[in-house]
């Protein structure tokens, strides 16, 4: 065990658990590997230097020892893989800069805008669609966060603010709660979404400061969770959402189709039963946006087909997410299939 100094303790004793667990994570490929019993020269690890390993810790106990087929380590770990160059694969899949007209600002859909609120998260998730975004150049000054809220004031069509980023929980209440104010100052704007990973890698997060202010606001709130199998819902996880539950804040997930991690019938069907017994509905299931460095993870169109057949046999309909894929320069997520589920 390291000794830590006194100033870092002191510097520690301000911070709450979940920043504390945001800050203690792994970030060495060796270390992960030596934690979960796996020797790293059975697996390719050499990923991009530009996206580093990042994983919580709570979220590597959840991780299955001695298999390096785990699916929590596959979205985790760098790969040599990474480094393939695949026709159709880029930095910007869904052309998020064009949308990017103002730091801090996408604005694709109507009556939606999305606040990128920072570039940081509390996991590195190989997949990730953002993976390249410049954060650093985008990110807003308090008079260009103004200018966002300006934008959206001018815009009579846009009722619902999305914060997103990186992770939106990841900053400080301070910082969310003044965001919020300013939403709410906003007469047309009547809902609120939260898409955030932390309440399943660091469920932490979920603090009663933090569940007060969503249930404090005028705007109607709901939060988007994203988890890929049922394994990363541990009973952690359910207890730290049911008080948002409890509060009335809509609890939705959605999942990546993930080649190797969760491209079975029986491991989305599980994960559709779990979600819905946390008390969260399964939302969306995403096809793999395609940005470079994640082309080992698509899955082919004629296996979506056959998973989505089976998924409707297995899972009353509301227990089935919808199948969409997202497009650049689309006025909406594009769905895989027409028709109502049953």
């Amino acid at each position: 065990m390291i000794a830590r100094s006194p100033d870092a303790q002191g510097k520690n004793a301000h911070r709450e658990p979940w920043q504390m667990a945001l800050q203690d994570v792994v970030s060495d490929s060796d270390e992960l590997l030596a934690l979960l019993g796996l020797a790293p020269a059975a697996l390719a690890i050499d990923g991009d230097p530009a996206f580093p390993l990042r994983v919580p810790r709570a979220f590597v106990a959840r991780m299955r020892r001695h298999d390096p087929d785990d699916p929590l380590l596959k979205q985790v770990l760098p790969l040599t893989a990474e480094r393939a160059l695949r026709p159709g694969f880029s930095h910007d899949p869904l052309a998020e800069l064009a949308a990017n007209k103002l730091p801090g600002l996408l604005h694709k859909y109507h009556g939606r805008a999305l606040l990128i609120v920072t570039g940081h998260c509390g996991i590195h998730c190989r997949y990730c669609f953002r993976r390249h975004f410049p954060y650093a150049a985008r990110q807003p000054s308090r008079q260009q966060w103004s200018q966002v809220f300006d934008h959206i004031r001018r815009d009579d069509s846009i009722s619902e603010v999305i914060l997103s980023g990186g992770d939106p929980l990841a900053v400080p209440d301070r910082q969310l709660q003044w965001l919020i104010d300013q939403i709410e100052a906003i007469p047309q704007v009547s809902r609120l979404r939260i898409h955030s990973r932390l309440p399943v890698v660091i469920p932490q997060r979920i603090t009663a400061a933090l569940v007060a202010m969503l249930a404090d606001t005028r705007l109607q709130a709901s939060m988007v969770i994203h988890a890929n199998h049922a394994q990363e819902l541990d009973e952690d996880v359910a207890a730290a959402l049911q008080p948002l539950r409890r509060a009335g804040i809509v609890l939705l997930n959605q999942t990546v189709l993930l080649a190797g991690v969760n491209d079975q019938a029986e491991t989305l069907s599980a994960l559709s039963e779990r979600l819905f017994a946390i008390g969260v509905l399964p939302y969306y299931l995403h096809l793999l946006d395609q940005v470079a460095g994640a082309a080992h993870f698509e899955v082919s169109e004629p296996l979506v087909h056959g998973l989505r057949a089976a998924l409707l046999e297995r899972l009353p309909g509301y227990l089935v997410p919808r199948f969409v894929r997202e497009l650049p320069h689309a006025r909406s997520k594009v769905p895989v299939f027409s028709g109502a589920s049953p």
